[in-house]
């Protein structure tokens, strides 16, 4: 599943800087991109915005249901041709 962000949002842009897919971005608050959005899978354990929310808006979109493996076929499609850290 892709991450999603609610209407809670504060736009404190804590959950931007960490994402590695660029999948979140402000439009009014901020959203989620979900065919940017691997959750971190193939970069880290978890995900890297959740624990940067301080209002724990960022929950799992219900209309996004991707398995880790094909999360990471998407990190890997996404990153494709780049030096990944």
């Amino acid at each position: 599943m892709a991450l999603m962000i609610t209407n809670d949002c504060i736009s404190c842009g804590a959950c931007e800087p960490p994402c590695p897919n660029q999948a979140i971005s402000q439009d009014g608050i901020y959203v989620i991109n979900s065919d940017r959005c691997t959750e971190c899978v193939g970069f880290f354990d978890e995900p890297q915005c959740l624990p940067l929310c301080p209002v724990e808006c960022i929950v799992l979109n219900p209309d996004v249901q991707e398995t880790p493996e094909q999360l990471l076929v998407k990190k890997e499609r996404l990153h494709a041709g780049q030096a990944v850290q």
